[in-house]
């Protein structure tokens, strides 16, 4: 007698649970954090930025639009500030003293920068470390101490340069009297202070090179010269821009070297040699009350100008560097 066993067909298996409201709550939350976060980790910058950047900016631009002192009423004025400009004879001398200092200290500064950071790329100069720390230690000094030394070694009567120069015959200088022996001097403390810092910056982007291109290229039998012009600063173009930025931007915006060069006076020597654009809109806002405004109208000027020299630099190094 044989025994059959059927096994019956598995059960479909059950459906899932519904979600509980708790599970609910966690994948929202969840959600939330994904396209919350980001947004609240950039928050802090953003609202210090509209606190000490944009909220200044904004008040300036009202102050430029009025006849503002600043210890009685503000009558609006529309646009008679920036049409005054045109015909400020002291606006156009503290911009040709701004843009001189910025030419010669800029264009030496960024080519010696570019110089020193090739030649501590080698890898045949021996501690490499030492001369990267000693460049550097320039532009951690304050700029109140070198402006104080610099202006020591360019007194007339007992200054180290005018010592120099009168080894060779030459006759000493007065350095604060004219344009262009002052804005020597005071191109020479920004070269000084920021040419380490730049040759840093540089140097960096150089390191970031990839090195296989340099063994191709000298398998392929290119030159040093040609290795640097081919490789190095086409791949250094968006560091070289950012250093020219930079450069452009502290560089029309000097105030303390020319300031303490001219031992605190505001309009930068007898005959406002050296007053620069920073110098003559602290003058007409800061020192003078009922000319609030105007400085305002001068501080726009100041952006206008960075803002098209900025870019101006950047379309010229891109265009040069390809």
């Amino acid at each position: 007698m044989s025994l059959s066993a059927t096994s019956a067909p598995p059960s479909p298996a059950a459906p899932p649970p519904p979600p509980t409201r708790r599970r609910s709550r966690a994948l929202t939350l969840n959600r939330l954090d994904l396209k919350v976060s980001p947004y609240l980790y950039i928050a802090p910058f953003f609202v210090l930025f509209s606190i000490f950047g944009l909220y200044p900016m904004l008040r300036t631009a009202w102050m430029s639009l009025h006849d503002w002192n600043l210890i009685g009423e503000h009558s609006f004025i529309g646009f008679d500030n920036y049409t005054r400009l045109f015909t400020d004879e002291y606006f156009w001398n503290a911009t040709v003293n701004t843009f001189g200092i910025f030419l010669l200290s800029t264009v030496p500064q960024l080519l010696l920068a570019l110089f020193l950071a090739t030649l501590l790329n080698r890898t045949f100069l021996r501690a490499r470390t030492f001369f990267r720390m000693a460049i550097f230690m320039p532009n951690v000094v304050s700029v109140a101490a070198v402006a104080i030394v610099f202006g020591m070694l360019f007194q007339r009567d007992f200054g180290l340069f005018n010592w120099l120069l009168g080894l060779v015959g030459v006759d000493p200088v007065d350095w604060d009297a004219q344009k262009w022996s002052s804005w020597t001097a005071i191109s020479s403390m920004v070269n000084w202070r920021w040419t380490g810092y730049n040759t840093l910056i540089l140097l960096a982007g150089m390191q970031a090179i990839p090195k296989d291109l340099y063994e191709a290229a000298a398998i392929d039998g290119a030159s040093q010269w040609k290795q640097f012009w081919r490789i190095t600063l086409p791949m250094l173009t968006p560091t070289f821009v950012f250093v020219v930025t930079l450069s452009t931007i502290g560089g029309l915006q000097l105030f303390t070297e020319p300031l303490v060069f001219a031992n605190g006076n505001i309009i930068g020597g007898d005959q406002r040699e050296f007053q620069t654009l920073a110098m003559y809109m602290y003058e007409l806002g800061i020192e003078n009350l009922n000319t609030a405004g105007y400085g305002a109208a001068v501080a726009w000027a100041m952006f206008v100008m960075i803002a098209l020299v900025s870019l101006v630099n950047f379309l010229l190094v891109r265009r040069t560097v390809k």
